[in-house]
């Protein structure tokens, strides 16, 4: 417990001088954060012998994240396109011209699931920071993203705990309740609907559009790493942060909401009436 509280404080301090700064400094934490959550997963798959270029997708990850701070979302499509294309041919080249490619099928689509879930996804997190409408400041749409998901966990963990009797997905995450996606669902639109209104000064009901995609996003998103860490044999990603596990196992609800949230604090930001 105290290391995890530790851990849990050293982070939150991260978070939040990354917020106040912005962009010079919210982008470099989403980059180590990126890279060590790549290392995490390309290293358990490994393990569980999936032929996978770690260094070289760690690589690629990291320039489809600094092409989306000079160019936006148009870069990050672009570096995603051109990264999917290289892995695609560097497997079937991997062991040489004369030998035939193992297993290509499935390490390709291996790797380019790791690139869609943790750089892809994270850039989009990184992206929320460029967000420049109305005069805003991009602390302000990095804030309300956290608030969100910060509010999701625990309306999530308040209400599972109290109330939670009926599993979700048994088959992959027999903690998960309904119970605990209804507090979740609630707090979100409670938090979303005051931050976009509050923060961003968009339209209330934008935050709660806001509010539950974020919570589903962060829901299915948790499902997956899930359903990632039983078909391995896992219990957490590593032993990476004491007390908590792997980075991975507190971004994987993360990711996934920062692409929704991206979008959706920028149509509210459009849709700013002054």
């Amino acid at each position: 417990m105290p290391a995890a509280i530790i851990t849990g404080v050293v982070l939150g301090a991260l978070v939040i001088g990354a917020v106040y700064v912005g962009p010079t400094a919210w982008y470099p934490l989403v980059a180590v954060a990126v890279a060590l959550a790549m290392w995490e997963v390309l290293t358990r798959l490994r393990e569980a012998g999936y032929q996978q270029p770690r260094t070289l997708l760690i690589i690629l990850g990291q320039i489809m994240l600094w092409a989306s701070s000079v160019y936006a979302s148009g870069g990050l499509v672009g570096a995603y396109a051109i990264t999917v294309l290289f892995l695609m041919f560097w497997r079937l080249f991997h062991n040489g011209r004369e030998a035939k490619p193992e297993n290509y099928l499935r390490d390709t689509a291996v790797g380019i699931f790791v690139l869609t879930w943790i750089p892809l996804f994270g850039s989009f997190a990184a992206m929320i920071s460029l967000i420049d409408e109305g005069g805003i400041p991009g602390s302000n749409f990095i804030l309300a993203f956290m608030l969100c998901v910060v509010a999701s966990d625990v309306g999530g963990y308040v209400a599972g705990v109290m109330f939670g009797s009926h599993p979700m997905a048994p088959a992959v995450s027999p903690n998960k309740s309904w119970e605990g996606f209804a507090g979740s669902i609630v707090f979100g639109i409670i938090t979303g609907t005051l931050v976009v209104h509050f923060l961003i000064q968009g339209p209330w009901w934008m935050g709660i559009i806001m509010g539950i995609a974020l919570v589903v996003c962060a829901t299915m998103g948790d499902l997956v790493e899930s359903q990632f860490k039983r078909e391995l044999g896992i219990k957490d990603m590593s032993n990476l942060l004491p007390g908590h596990g792997g980075l991975m196992d507190r971004l994987d609800g993360m990711l996934p909401a920062a692409a929704a949230t991206y979008a959706l604090l920028n149509a509210a930001v459009i849709m700013n009436p002054f």
